[in-house]
């Protein structure tokens, strides 16, 4: 796996002073920067039906059944909403060795993944909120 503090590779190409313009300052930091924002930042995301889609390109990562309260700050899934929306590489910084999980679309960084969640395949996927845009099901 690649160095984490080097761009993920994604379809979507955008200069860092358009990145920058989108996301905002605490976007740009976490989706381009690979940074984390503060834990219980982002716990107003809707309790209805919907997907979750990233901040960078609106590609769909997650919905909102196979989200869960996991008490760890961050909003947690047990798994993506399709495989290939998510990318996964080794990150060791700070001292930790962690899966890092990235956005195949814009090579945006979400987050981590972790082998303690409680769905299908014991995994949680520990996601910043501000990567995230909700789309509620309205049907």
């Amino acid at each position: 796996m690649s160095d984490p503090t080097e761009k993920a590779p994604g379809t979507v190409k955008k200069s860092d002073a358009e990145w920058r313009a989108e996301l905002g300052p605490l976007g740009f930091e976490v989706m381009r920067n690979h940074g984390t924002e503060r834990p219980f930042t982002n716990d107003d995301f809707p309790e209805g039906p919907g997907l979750y889609r990233c901040a960078g390109c609106g590609a769909e990562l997650f919905v909102q059944d196979d989200k869960f309260d996991s008490g760890c700050g961050w909003p947690s899934f047990v798994q993506p909403a399709e495989t290939a929306s998510i990318g996964e590489r080794s990150d060791t910084r700070y001292g930790m060795r962690r899966t890092e999980v990235h956005c195949t679309g814009c090579g945006g960084h979400l987050g981590h993944v972790f082998p303690d969640g409680p769905g299908p395949n014991g995994l949680r996927y520990c996601i910043n909120g501000v990567a995230l845009d909700f789309e509620p099901d309205d049907s």
